[in-house]
């Protein structure tokens, strides 16, 4: 399968973490202040000129979605460290003892990874878990603003477990992602530069070996560094990957009158991930658009895949 994301799997039948009751009130109430309201509506869906097959990213479809909060910025790694000194959860890199780093940016360069993707740019790198993002030798300290990484599905499901909060379903991100804009490739419009500028976080330069950072960020980006989008929404593509609720599949079917709330399968092996990372390049991973979509095993831990968080309107603080 090509993609950045396929084939990163753990499948290692380990035991989950158990947690605390729930978040104190201080904690949860800074979550619920960078919560957007998202109007919901009518929206087009997926896109009519698929990049990637395997993605099941189109043809669009019209679809319906319910108001819904979600965060402005992804889950950084000064929240999640709150969320691990009041829950005492032991994440999923921690307990198997190691995660998938990107060769140019771990401390130890760890075993090339080979399997489905044949992608020997990541190194499976002893030590490395959200705290270390880079490998042994790093510290989140040095980048608390960053959007927390090497966070499995099941990492995310349980910070929204704690704090009463809950992950996107996918229809609902990609309405949020399209900030009202119908039919554009990107959150901003359908240029790639916005004013001239670079909108997102994704590779410039030659992959998998150079990074010209033209947008400022080798590798990750502190959140909220690029303009929002028109739902006051930051980093809806590139930087790192948001997960979703659901489980992969296709788009949801087309209908008259079009679904409300659609939700992907019941089941399933995978879980979507939205928004395409800053190790997005066209010559190798081209999923940074609204449209985006791919998937991996909820056990998966990446150094660049994050999440955000969000809420039913009637959610109160």
């Amino acid at each position: 399968m090509s993609g950045c994301c396929s084939g990163l799997t753990r499948h290692t039948g380990h035991r989950a973490a158990t947690l605390a009751p729930h978040a104190s009130a201080a904690f949860r109430a800074s979550l619920m202040q960078d919560l957007c309201e998202i109007a919901g509506g009518l929206f087009e869906m997926g896109t009519y000129s698929p990049r990637y097959a395997a993605d099941l990213s189109g043809p669009a479809r019209q679809v319906r979605v319910s108001p819904f909060r979600l965060a402005a910025r992804q889950v950084t790694n000064r929240h999640f460290a709150r969320f691990i000194a009041e829950s005492g959860y032991v994440t999923v890199a921690e307990r198997e003892g190691w995660s998938f780093v990107f060769h140019l940016y771990a401390t130890e360069q760890g075993a090339p990874f080979k399997g489905p993707a044949e992608a020997p740019w990541w190194r499976a790198v002893p030590g490395a878990f959200w705290a270390a993002p880079q490998g042994p030798g790093s510290d989140w300290r040095d980048r608390p603003d960053h959007p927390v990484v090497h966070v499995a599905w099941e990492d995310a499901q349980a910070f929204c477990q704690f704090t009463g909060l809950r992950l996107p379903f996918e229809a609902e991100w990609e309405c949020a992602a399209r900030g009202g804009l119908a039919r554009k490739a990107y959150p901003w419009g359908e240029e790639a530069l916005r004013e001239g500028r670079h909108g997102h976080n994704v590779w410039q330069g030659h992959f998998p070996t150079e990074d010209r950072a033209e947008d400022g960020f080798a590798g990750l980006a502190p959140v909220g560094q690029y303009p929002p989008n028109g739902f006051g929404l930051y980093d809806m593509t590139g930087n790192a990957w948001d997960w979703c609720a659901d489980w992969f599949g296709p788009l949801p079917h087309a209908q008259m009158p079009p679904l409300l709330d659609p939700k992907g399968p019941a089941s399933g092996e995978e879980r979507v991930i939205r928004g395409g990372s800053h190790l997005c390049h066209a010559s190798y991973c081209e999923r940074y658009f609204t449209h985006s979509r791919t998937r991996t095993t909820p056990d998966s831990s990446t150094g660049h895949i994050s999440f955000r968080v969000a809420a039913d309107p009637e959610t109160t603080s």
